[in-house]
């Protein structure tokens, strides 16, 4: 059974906390988490472990000096010094003329991302989950893997003002590599949910297995602007690099590709292909996500895309007091509609074009036109005559997210996925598979 601290306890350690308080103003930020992962490597588990953890941070204001100290010991005493310390820190540090005081009661989405699947979560299940690659894996004379990772956590928002929030949550990431004994095949899969019996290893497994089996013996084609199949998890990868350019602050003042030429910003604009929407909610079960932010804000519906156009920027309570604006919250999860086109029948309508499984190494080129570089890994095929012809060795890419959703020309059904590079827990983002012309490649990499 997980063990994070309760609504109860997250109450009475805030208030206790805030009650030491001598600052002009205050807010308590609690966080808990009961975490387990299991490691594999060379198709047998290599390390398991679970952890429990939490933090109390404080930040104390005076006047418009503000700053913050933490701790995770919760007597009395703790709570006494933590207080103190902030306090005597933000008597030391400059005026911050952007902080917009403390929040009072607020209102919150309903929403309910806690899964006892996950909470309860033993090691001997994701021995079992992990069984289902690696078994496949060495029936194929394949080497596999991979990280499972869970988490059940608690947050909780207080302030000298009235405002105590509370939310529970989990969450769990699974990704594995499948290579060839040889080293030259490698095959990925993976996904992120907040309910584990969403997760099917299995499949997963299957999926890295092909890709690996598929891929040996890549052979070179020449870079250049290719038509390409994208998977999800490499259109996740380049939208949230998009996403997270939605800042209103850097769109007013003409630092953002949502700054519109002669001043203001882009909102009410089409600026990629129509069919292209893209919202949050944290009430909407695939994509869940914390009802509040870190100072107590709400987090509600938004509408960032629609029919291609921008429809909404992301307003701080400060930059939305400049702006004579309401603060927008910024949930972690979003969500972009698709269509109804498989993979399979993408591939069927190209005559030459290149099948994408994941990106790697993603780093930025320019962010005023949301230029970025990376290579593709783990399975990257050429396509002919509406087949899977061969593996191709892997590339690096430059290119924009707003490039690639002006040239899309097909949209498959949208689908969770492991949205991060690395094998961590990741935020809820669902995205279709799609087909894009025009893709750039640069250069050959000798990376597998």
């Amino acid at each position: 059974m997980a063990n994070f601290i309760s609504r109860e306890e997250a109450q009475r350690i805030t208030e206790r906390a805030l009650s030491f308080s001598k600052a002009d103003q205050a807010r308590a930020n609690l966080s808990s988490s009961d975490t387990g992962n299991t490691r594999f490597a060379q198709n047998q588990m290599s390390t398991s472990g679970d952890a429990t953890n939490a933090t109390l941070s404080i930040t104390s204001a005076l006047g418009t000096k503000v700053a913050s100290a933490t701790t995770n010991i919760f007597t009395d005493d703790a709570l006494r010094r933590v207080v103190e310390t902030s306090e005597q820190l933000a008597r030391l540090v400059p005026e911050n003329e952007e902080y917009m005081g403390e929040l009072g009661p607020q209102s919150y989405p309903e929403t309910k991302p806690y899964f006892e699947s996950t909470g309860d979560l033993a090691p001997e299940r994701r021995a079992l989950a992990i069984a289902a690659v690696t078994e496949q894996a060495a029936s194929r004379n394949l080497i596999s893997t991979g990280f499972l990772i869970h988490e059940a956590a608690s947050e909780a928002v207080a302030t000298t003002k009235g405002l105590f929030a509370y939310g529970t949550s989990t969450r769990v990431n699974f990704t594995t590599t499948v290579r060839t004994p040889d080293g030259t095949g490698s095959g990925w899969a993976g996904t992120s949910a907040h309910d584990f019996d969403d997760l099917d290893t299995t499949a997963m497994g299957a999926t890295a297995v092909e890709k690996a089996m598929r891929s040996r013996n890549p052979r070179a084609v020449e870079p250049g602007r290719w038509t390409v199949i994208m998977e999800p998890t490499t259109v996740g990868n380049m939208v949230g690099l998009m996403m997270n350019q939605l800042g209103a602050r850097g769109a007013d003042e003409g630092r953002s590709f949502f700054s519109k030429e002669g001043g203001g910003t882009k909102i009410g604009q089409q600026f990629i292909d129509s069919r292209v929407n893209i919202h949050s909610d944290p009430g909407d079960r695939s994509i869940f996500s914390d009802p509040f932010d870190g100072v107590g804000l709400p987090n509600k519906a938004m509408t960032w895309v629609q029919d291609g156009m921008l429809q909404n920027l992301d307003y701080d309570r400060y930059w939305a007091d400049r702006q004579g604006k309401q603060p927008t919250g910024f949930p972690s999860g979003w969500y972009m509609g698709g269509g109804n086109s498989t993979v399979d029948e993408m591939i069927r309508s190209t005559e030459r074009g290149l099948l994408l499984t994941r990106f790697w190494y993603i780093r930025g080129v320019d962010p005023r036109t949301i230029l970025y570089t990376g290579l593709t890994r783990d399975g990257t095929f050429l396509i002919e005559n509406g087949e899977i012809s061969h593996p191709v060795k892997n590339f690096r890419w430059n290119e924009s997210p707003i490039f690639m959703l002006n040239n899309i020309e097909m949209m498959g059904e949208p689908v969770r996925i492991s949205s991060g590079e690395s094998s961590g827990l990741t935020n809820a983002v669902v995205v279709p598979p799609l087909k894009v012309r025009d893709f750039t490649f640069t250069s050959l990499s000798d990376a597998i």
